[in-house]
C-alpha cells in the first residue's frame, strides 16, 4: 500500500491556524502506557503517533492527549491534538485515514479527524472523560474478550459494589485511590460524575461493566476504584468501607489496584462547536 504523503509544511516556528483534533483507539497489551518515555526502546502509544504524524506531515508535532493511560490500558475514544498550519487543516479525512492505516501498527487506529480553532488542547479543553472496567466474574476462562477483562474466577455481588461506588459522586480527595509517588505534592480533588454497572455479553462471553465519568483521573485511579468494590463485591467488606477508605486520604486504606487489561479509556466529552469533522 503506497502511504500518500503530505507536501514538507514550513518550519517550526510558523504561526499556526487551528488544531488538528483525532479521535483513536488502541490495544495497548503491547505498550508500555500512552506517554512517551526517555528511554528510546521503550514502546508507547505516542511514540507510535508521533512517528505516524512526522512522517506524513514531514515536521516535528506537538502532542497533547486528553489523557494518559498506563501500560496494558486500552482505549476506543481518546483524543490527541496537534497544531497546524491551514494547509494541514485542508488535508481530506479519507486521505489521513489512508496514510495512518498505512503508517500505524495495527493495535492503533484513526477514528475520525476534526479541525478546532488555534490553541485547542485535547487536555485542558475536556470537560469530562469516562473509563469502563470488564471483568469475567465466572470460573470459565475468558477467550475471544481475554486480553481486554480481568478473569476474577468466582463471582461479584454487582448491587452492593454499586452501593459503594455511590460513596464516590461528587468531588473529593481521592488520595486513598491513587498511586503514591504521583501524589507528591499535587492536587488529588477530583470530580466523580457518574457511576454504574451493568451485565452485558461481548463477543459472546459474559462481562461485568463498570462504567466511571469524571472531569479528571489520578494515576491509577480507576483501577484501584475497582480493585476497592471487587472487595466489597467479594462481601469481604460493606459497602460503606468505600467511604471509609475514601476519607482516610491514604492509598493503604483502600483495596488492590486492579490488572490493566480490564481497562479501557471509553470516550471524552467536550463542548458542543468545540471541534468540527474534517470533510
Amino acid at each position: 500500500m503506497t502511504t500518500d504523503i503530505a507536501t514538507p509544511t514550513t518550519p517550526q516556528d510558523t504561526a499556526w491556524d487551528g488544531a488538528l483534533v483525532f479521535r483513536l483507539g488502541y490495544d495497548g497489551t503491547a505498550y508500555s502506557g500512552f506517554a512517551e518515555q526517555p528511554q528510546p526502546d521503550v514502546h508507547t502509544v505516542a511514540g507510535e503517533l508521533r512517528c505516524a504524524f512526522e512522517t506524513f506531515l514531514r515536521r516535528e508535532v506537538d502532542l497533547t492527549c486528553a489523557g494518559r493511560t498506563d501500560a496494558g490500558v486500552h482505549a476506543l475514544g481518546q483524543y490527541v491534538s496537534v497544531p497546524a498550519t491551514s494547509a494541514e487543516l485542508e488535508i481530506p479525512q479519507r486521505r489521513w485515514l489512508r496514510a495512518m492505516d498505512a503508517l500505524l501498527p495495527r493495535d492503533i487506529a484513526i477514528g475520525e479527524v476534526f479541525r478546532a480553532p488555534e490553541g485547542f488542547s485535547a487536555r485542558f479543553d475536556a470537560r469530562a472523560r469516562t473509563y469502563i472496567y470488564r471483568i469475567a466474574d465466572r470460573p470459565d476462562r475468558p477467550v475471544l474478550t481475554r486480553g481486554h477483562v480481568w478473569w476474577h474466577r468466582l463471582p461479584l455481588d454487582e448491587d452492593a459494589m454499586l452501593e459503594g461506588a455511590q460513596h464516590l459522586v461528587g468531588e473529593h480527595d481521592f488520595k486513598s485511590f491513587c498511586k503514591v509517588a504521583s501524589a507528591v505534592g499535587k492536587p488529588t480533588c477530583r470530580n466523580v460524575m457518574e457511576v454504574g454497572f451493568e451485565r452485558t455479553c461481548e463477543l459472546g462471553e459474559d462481562v461485568l461493566a463498570f462504567t466511571i465519568t469524571g472531569n479528571a483521573f489520578l494515576h491509577s485511579m480507576v483501577r484501584t476504584i475497582v480493585g476497592t468494590l471487587v472487595e466489597v463485591g467479594m462481601h469481604r467488606r460493606e459497602p460503606s468501607w468505600v467511604a471509609d477508605a475514601l476519607a482516610a486520604c491514604e492509598r493503604t486504606a483502600a483495596g488492590p489496584t486492579a490488572p490493566a487489561e480490564g481497562l479501557t479509556f471509553a470516550s471524552v466529552r467536550y463542548d458542543e462547536g468545540a471541534f468540527v469533522p474534517v470533510p
